[in-house]
């Protein structure tokens, strides 16, 4: 149940919201940027790794054999470039550019390390984002930073990952938002 509500789609929409409601000048530019990051972003990917699913490419929505992982970090890494330069070039608000650029390094990063070892996704999405939601609102945010081992453990007991694979994926996607995220999100 942890791993379906906080699954990558979840977290990175309501990251989006929330990055686009923090820095747009108004409700409807909130929405406006929201709506254009969501359907060129999550909506593409969620389509495609549906379609793969259903015509049995990949074994799930959140593939759990590493060799089939790989596709969908190219495919989100490529759906983040694209949707960067169209948000960069109509001029989206600074702080939605700077989760475009973290989300884009982490998929990188995440790729990479895809060939050769299997990180957990879900436990790397949910410390990011209490990361990010850290740094944006202080103390008040510290309760989110509980959902990271919560996650990692149902990661674990449904034997998707490994202690490793949990662990490691939090620290990574924690440090490159610190590393990537937080200087341009202060730019």
């Amino acid at each position: 149940m942890t791993s379906n509500i906080l699954n990558p789609f979840w977290l990175i929409m309501a990251m989006i919201l929330l990055l686009s409601f923090t820095s747009a000048a108004s409700t409807l530019d909130a929405l406006k940027w929201a709506f254009v990051s969501i359907a060129m972003s999550i909506l593409p990917v969620f389509l495609i790794i549906f379609y793969l699913v259903r015509r049995g490419s990949l074994d799930a929505v959140f593939t759990n054999v590493r060799e089939q992982r790989t596709r969908i970090y190219l495919l989100g890494g490529f759906c983040a470039v694209i949707s960067y330069i169209i948000l960069a070039y109509s001029g989206a608000p600074s702080l939605l550019m700077a989760g475009f650029i973290t989300g884009l390094s982490t998929a990188i990063i995440f790729t990479g390390i895809n060939l050769w070892w299997k990180i957990s996704l879900h436990t790397a999405l949910v410390a990011a984002s209490a990361t990010v939601l850290v740094m944006l609102y202080g103390w008040i945010a510290v309760g989110s930073v509980a959902l990271v081992p919560l996650t990692g453990w149902a990661r674990i007991e449904l034997e998707y990952h490994s202690l490793a694979q949990a662990i490691s994926g939090a620290l990574l996607a924690a440090l490159i938002v610190v590393v990537v995220f937080y200087p341009l999100a202060l730019a």
